[in-house]
């Protein structure tokens, strides 16, 4: 027979409450636990919350200011005509209608092209690097230092896109590629990571070098040399001189460091590629190459659409400026062609890079609507043309893998 302690306790777990389950996982009953939630369980209907009644309160002072001093400049909608590139007045808010149909026809360009590093099959690079005479020494260097520069150059262009650039073009189609922009050189950042991890590389050597190897250190100090006036949140377009300005951070950017420092490099990774070496990482690189150049197409349109609007900016002076820095940065990349190539490589030296470099050089003097600085440069390298068309190319997704997660197969947990 039971004592009355055994009974009561009995009781007690026969009252406890017990724990329910869903598809075959435990949900406990919920707890109280702060006296804000016992009140709102407990609260009459009709009555609210200090929190939900400061919040009603807060609303009805925005009614009040959404009048006329809200809205004011704003009682028209937005034509066309009153879009501009820069210093506009009109709401870069709306992106339609478009002034500019060449920059979003980029924009779904790039969309078009959107890929990810890890679809790039790297087992055939890891097997070759690893092995002891599977590449030269200066093959070996040249992988290196094409890595050690770009893995950080992409970067320091996404910084100046998203922290100067984006701040001071005012036109919402072009703001849209500079945001498609941004996206594609975080891949690409991504990609050389992907390739410096595959191969098992030394991530702080090859992630410093722009910082410890000269040739490539002079490049991105060049390059960052334009972005310390934008850098300054207190500065902003409107006059001719701080116009200028953001000018010549357009055309460093683009006209230089990705129109003419990504040359070297990647020539040297694709003429491997061409030989069957590195095949992963050389696809890598193409990819990147295509997305650069019409980030190159883009930013040369940009530029000149400024210098159609504010003719008075583009005057002797900017023009002389603009070539020279043009001529700076093929300098510049010549260095390193020669510290990358001491001899020659691959079906090239550094004397044929020199004549690529003069023949790109021109392109981008041209494409500016400047004179030719070498009028007999020759490109000895026809076949990087070919690379760089989409429409010439094998089709990009052959070689991609089919298998994607898309947001409703994400597992959210």
């Amino acid at each position: 027979m039971l004592s009355w302690e055994e009974f009561e306790s009995s009781e007690k777990r026969k009252n406890q409450p017990e724990q329910k389950k869903l598809e075959g996982k435990e949900i406990k009953e919920p707890q109280l636990t702060t006296k804000r939630e016992e009140n709102a369980i407990n609260m009459l209907p009709g009555q609210v919350s200090d929190r939900l009644a400061r919040a009603k309160k807060e609303i009805s002072k925005f009614d009040q200011k959404m009048g006329e001093d809200a809205l004011s400049g704003m009682e028209t909608r937005v034509h066309v005509d009153q879009k501009a590139m820069i210093n506009c007045r009109a709401d870069v808010n709306q992106l339609v209608p478009f002034k500019y149909e060449w920059a979003w026809q980029k924009y779904l360009d790039g969309c078009a092209n959107h890929w990810m590093p890890q679809e790039i099959n790297m087992t055939p690079d890891v097997a070759l690097w690893k092995s002891e005479d599977g590449l030269s020494e200066d093959e070996r260097t040249i992988v290196m230092r094409s890595l050690g520069f770009f893995s950080t150059a992409d970067s320091l262009v996404a910084n100046n896109l998203v922290l100067s650039i984006y701040r001071h073009i005012t036109n919402p189609e072009c703001r849209q590629y500079l945001l498609r922009q941004s996206f594609e050189e975080a891949i690409h950042t991504h990609a050389y990571q992907y390739v410096i991890q595959s191969l098992g590389m030394d991530e702080a050597e090859l992630f410093n070098m722009y910082r410890e190897v000269p040739s490539v250190a002079r490049k991105a100090s060049w390059a960052l040399n334009f972005t310390k006036g934008l850098d300054d949140p207190q500065f902003s377009t409107g006059t001719t001189e701080q116009d200028k300005e953001l000018l010549r951070n357009l055309v460093a950017y683009y006209c230089v460091l990705e129109g003419i420092f990504f040359y070297c490099g990647f020539t040297q990774i694709l003429s491997m590629g061409r030989r069957n070496k590195m095949t992963g990482t050389s696809e890598q690189f193409q990819y990147i190459l295509r997305d650069e150049s019409m980030h190159l197409n883009f930013g040369i349109d940009m530029i000149n659409q400024i210098k159609l609007e504010n003719s008075h900016l583009w005057d002797e002076e900017m023009q002389e400026e603009a070539a020279c820095m043009i001529l700076q940065g093929m300098e510049l990349e010549i260095e390193y062609a020669r510290d990358t190539m001491p001899r020659g490589v691959l079906g090239m030296n550094a004397n044929m890079m020199e004549e690529y470099l003069n023949y790109i050089a021109n392109r981008r003097l041209v494409q500016l609507g400047l004179s030719e600085e070498f009028p007999n440069a020759e490109n000895p390298f026809p076949w990087m043309s070919e690379i760089m068309d989409l429409r010439k190319e094998k089709n990009f997704f052959e070689t991609r893998v089919i298998e994607y997660q898309t947001g409703g197969a994400l597992n959210w947990d």
